[in-house]
């Protein structure tokens, strides 16, 4: 398959509610690899899907450029651009066996019967799906269905892949395993695909990168290990993974790098500072110079010694993870300490103390 390169610049869609206006997507600009399986990742409602969706020509855009190796397709009809789409809802016809609803749209494009068979047996075989061939879709499962969108998708022979929250309607346990069946295909194919999804850990697990939204607009762009050691804003932060927001003030006004207090009295330098602005910075307590954010796997917790005493409110077991919920002084909300084995001399309840790595803590300031 085609390893298309996609440009993405200004991109902007309005549409009309009553006698104004809603903001979808606000001025998004990244380009994707040819070969990538690139993720748009963000809350319900932020512009990710409005923007697979322009991409694809199902929408049209307000303004801004679109275009594949090269190619300005901002004019192109959908039906012309031999992008391969796959939706939330798995769309299959029930009337149909899974032959001919791989087969629907090649049919319509009068491809001859030959060259249908070949391109439909092929891709049947890729995924898999040889014997369900001759079934209709409510034969299948949940997993078995959606490969069957995929490959009707994939029967085209696209340039490129969307793939709009495929997972969303399996449960948790087969979305693991679908997601891993995606991310290998996309590879054996080296087909150049873009997924939109939610689900943070879905994002993480199968990109080479991906891009945050929020409100319209792209708030950062990086692989997702950049995006998960480095967030720029509060927002990333705590949308990616799990996070300890602390509030903090400057030991030395107006001065970062002199490092901050604690509530509590303790002080603490971090290693990585960010500058936050517009409605993040705004949205600091009048108290607070910023928060310092640690991640829960990087917070030590000790029975007799520490930075920061605290008492320990819930013990969770999560699979190969153990979830500690402690209460300090430092914080206004429990402060979360993940481990892969229990901690000897703490228990629920149990008095301990905090230490917070400067290396692995991010200061958020004004």
């Amino acid at each position: 398959m085609a390893h298309a390169a996609l440009s993405v610049r200004n991109l902007a869609k309005e549409f009309a509610v009553g006698a104004g206006k809603v903001v979808a997507v606000d001025g998004v600009s990244f380009d994707v690899r040819g070969g990538e399986f690139f993720t748009m990742l963000g809350p319900s409602g932020c512009g990710k899907t409005t923007t697979l969706r322009v991409i694809a020509g199902l929408e049209q855009a307000t303004r801004g450029e679109i275009t594949i190796d090269g190619r300005d397709f901002m004019a192109v009809p959908p039906q012309l651009r031999n992008i391969g789409m796959v939706f939330q809802s798995y769309a299959l016809f029930p009337h149909l066996t899974i032959f001919e609803n791989v087969a629907y749209g090649l049919r319509l494009r009068k491809l001859p019967a030959g060259e249908i068979d070949r391109r439909v047996a092929s891709t049947l075989a890729l995924l898999q799906l040889e014997p369900y061939a001759a079934r209709h879709p409510s034969g299948l499962s949940g997993g078995q269905q959606q490969r069957v969108s995929i490959a009707r998708a994939l029967v085209y022979e696209p340039t490129m892949l969307l793939l709009d929250e495929p997972l969303a309607n399996l449960d948790a346990k087969l979305r693991v395993m679908m997601r891993e069946e995606i991310r290998a295909l996309q590879r054996r194919l080296g087909i150049t695909t873009l997924y939109v999804t939610h689900d943070q850990e879905e994002a993480t697990a199968v990109s080479d990168r991906l891009a945050v939204f929020d409100r319209g607009r792209l708030i950062q762009l990086g692989t997702p290990e950049e995006i998960y050691a480095r967030p720029q804003t509060l927002f990333v932060a705590d949308f990616i993974g799990r996070a300890n927001f602390l509030p903090a003030r400057l030991v030395v006004r107006g001065s970062p790098s002199s490092g901050v207090a604690l509530p509590n009295g303790a002080s603490l330098r971090p290693e990585r500072v960010v500058r936050l602005d517009g409605a993040e910075a705004a949205a600091l307590p009048a108290t607070d110079d910023g928060t310092v954010m640690i991640r829960p796997e990087h917070v030590a917790l000790d029975p007799k010694e520490g930075d920061i005493a605290c008492r320990v409110q819930r013990m969770q077991l999560l699979g190969g993870l153990i979830r500690y919920s402690v209460r300090a002084d430092a914080s206004p909300a429990d402060i979360l300490v993940e481990v892969t084995r229990p901690l000897p001399g703490i228990a629920e309840g149990s008095g301990a103390f905090l230490r917070i790595p400067a290396a692995d803590a991010v200061l958020y300031h004004r």
